[in-house]
Formats: C-alpha cells, sequence, structure tokens
C-alpha cells in the first residue's frame, strides 16, 4: 500500500475522541499519525495501520 506523508488516512475504527481522520507523519516501518479532531499524535506498526485504513486522501 502507497502511504505517503502528508496524506490523510480514514481509518475504520475511530480514536478515543471521536475523530476517523489522521495525518501521515512519518512512513516507514511504523506510521506517526496525527488525529485531526484532537490532534494528538501516535504511533502504529505499518501492518496494524495498514489492516485498519479505510481511504487514503492525497493533498492535491
Amino acid at each position: 500500500m502507497d502511504v505517503r506523508v502528508g496524506d490523510t488516512l480514514r481509518m475504520k475504527k475511530q480514536h478515543p475522541c471521536g475523530g476517523f481522520d489522521f495525518l501521515v507523519l512519518r512512513s516507514g516501518m511504523d506510521f506517526k499519525l496525527r488525529c485531526l479532531k484532537c490532534g494528538h499524535e501516535i504511533e502504529i506498526t505499518r501492518q496494524k495501520a495498514e489492516k485498519g485504513i479505510k481511504k487514503i486522501t492525497r493533498p492535491e
């Protein structure tokens, strides 16, 4: 799966704050994501992130 820095990911499960959208800050073996609703940053493994992605939106 081609996920780049700056992409917005719509996840299947929501963050505890209620948001579904995350901004990709770093990609590689792990992803660093920022919740677009509350601003909380999380690190998640590539395998777990790719399994939970519903939609990828790229900036124009």
